[in-house]
């Protein structure tokens, strides 16, 4: 099916910015509250926000098979479960309605009115039910690193890193909108030099991990696994996601088992699910794997995306300093890839799973993905344009990442993915 939403000469007759992350080709997904404080799913193109299931129940859809209900949920997993077909079918119509050509919608204050709102008149929600959340380990560049400060530089990926993507799974439950406020963690440390007893209190090496994560539909039974060539059917879209870290819980924890509380206090995720559709455009080839994977990993063509990504820290009542900037293209393992991975042992994936990326660094300084890089575990601090320095994220900060695509012809993006960080409750 030609994925005709994507037409780059298409305009909208609702008012764009040039430099929006939400032209008339993007046409994401989640879900608000309305100023009626009624739950919907919708879209967005623009500043506005589109309530799709008043656009349903007014016939917008018609001749598109979905049920009466499909956008009156509070998330997107029944329609992510419907397929891809389904998917493009109504990314299809939304961009027909809304193309400068089309009055049906634009000539009809009293639908207008029902269907659309400014952006700053919704509350963004969690645009899913996240059954499962598995969290990879898939930048070359951020494991190099990591390796390279708590091993020996020499050997600082090991050896079973260039044949699998490394993964473990996480925590839903405190898979948070951007937006929402982060309680620093409180939790175990290493015991001081000399002593036996282990630390208690709130971390002290607070960080961000520059992510991306990626949503599934219905895709395998267990016992049954997902072939390499296939799974990017079973791919909704994709989020950016900050996977917020307590380094030093996190070290005293994570041996022999892996991440843990660590990792579990909170996850932000930006609201709005940009479509693999949308992305198209800018597929580019991920970088060459050396050794070659085993068959079930082996994938043909272009397998990654162009997406720039930035984080950046906000102290209260100061300005705003990004301190990297990275690009998603430097994943070694893509997401294709890992959903093969992660199901080739019959694993079961479901509408709604979430999968993250793991830190994403590039090959320069200012591209390393998290503070432990950027800082070099706090041997190199960052100063920020209001002169205070930072070796993690302190109280107050807040962090906020951005993510786009962009060529000749559209800009593709994401919305903003942030979080401002609260102390912790004693």
């Amino acid at each position: 099916m030609e994925i005709t939403a994507n037409n780059p000469k298409r305009k909208s007759w609702l008012n764009v910015n040039e430099n929006s992350d939400f032209p008339i080709q993007n046409i994401p997904f989640g879900v608000f509250i309305t100023r009626d404080d009624i739950i919907t799913i919708g879209s967005r193109i623009g500043d506005y926000a589109i309530d799709l299931g008043a656009f349903h129940q007014l016939g917008y859809f018609d001749g598109i098979p979905l049920t009466d209900d499909m956008f009156l949920q509070d998330n997107l997993n029944d329609f992510i479960a419907d397929g891809r077909k389904t998917w493009r079918l109504v990314r299809n119509r939304i961009a027909d309605v809304f193309d400068v050509k089309n009055g049906k919608l634009r000539d009809n204050p009293a639908h207008k009115d029902k269907i659309i709102f400014r952006i700053d008149e919704v509350e963004m929600l969690l645009p899913v039910a996240v059954g499962d959340y598995t969290d990879f380990y898939a930048s070359k560049e951020h494991a190099t690193n990591v390796g390279s400060l708590f091993r020996d530089p020499k050997n600082a990926l090991l050896p079973n890193w260039v044949h699998i993507p490394i993964g473990y799974h996480g925590r839903s439950s405190s898979i948070i909108p951007s937006g929402t406020p982060v309680r620093r963690p409180v939790g175990q440390t290493r015991p001081a030099e000399g002593s036996n007893t282990p630390g208690f209190g709130p971390t002290k090496l607070l960080d961000f991990e520059l992510e991306m994560a990626f949503i599934t539909t219905d895709a395998n039974v267990l016992g049954e696994r997902i072939p390499i060539e296939e799974a990017e059917n079973y791919i909704f879209g994709m989020v950016q996601f900050n996977d917020w870290s307590a380094r030093d819980i996190q070290a005293w924890e994570y041996v022999p088992l892996g991440p843990f509380l660590g990792k579990s206090f909170a996850s932000t995720i930006s609201p709005w699910i940009v479509t693999l559709d949308a992305l198209e455009p800018f597929r580019v080839a991920n970088p060459k794997q050396d050794p070659k994977p085993l068959p079930y990993l082996q994938q043909k063509g272009k397998g990654s995306f162009d997406i720039h990504l930035e984080a950046a820290i906000q102290p209260e009542g100061g300005a705003e300093t990004v301190v990297c900037q990275s690009n998603f293209k430097y994943m070694y393992w893509t997401i294709a890839q890992q959903l093969a991975h992660h199901t080739v042992n019959g694993c079961p994936v479901e509408s709604g799973d979430m999968m993250g990326s793991g830190t994403i660094s590039g090959p320069t300084e200012d591209s390393f993905g998290s503070m432990l890089e950027l800082t070099w575990k706090g041997q190199k601090p960052i100063t920020l344009k209001d002169g205070t320095q930072r070796k993690f994220i302190n109280d107050n900060d807040t962090v906020t990442m951005r993510a786009y695509c962009q060529n000749d012809k559209v800009r593709i993006g994401f919305g903003e993915c942030s979080g401002k960080v609260l102390p912790a409750k004693l």
